[in-house]
């Protein structure tokens, strides 16, 4: 698949030079899928580790916010 996908040629052309039908090409296209390079997986990672730390930011001041508002203040009267 990496060669459909990096050599910038149709996946028939492709299909013709490996000598198979370009149905079995699409086939093992779709069972194995498209297979990421390191360099895209380097790049998802790093995509990946911002968005975690800013949903811990968000996690930390709704943590933050709840516990002020469930924090029974000094002026509120008690029964």
């Amino acid at each position: 698949m990496a060669l459909v996908q990096t050599s910038g040629r149709s996946l028939n052309q492709v299909a013709a030079e490996l000598g198979v039908s370009h149905w079995n090409l699409r086939d093992w296209r779709e069972i194995y899928g498209a297979r990421s390079t390191p360099a895209q997986l380097t790049e998802q990672l790093e995509r990946l580790r911002q968005e975690l730390s800013e949903v811990r930011e968000q996690r930390d001041a709704l943590k933050k916010a709840l516990g002020i508002l469930s924090t029974p203040s000094g002026t509120a009267s008690r029964k």
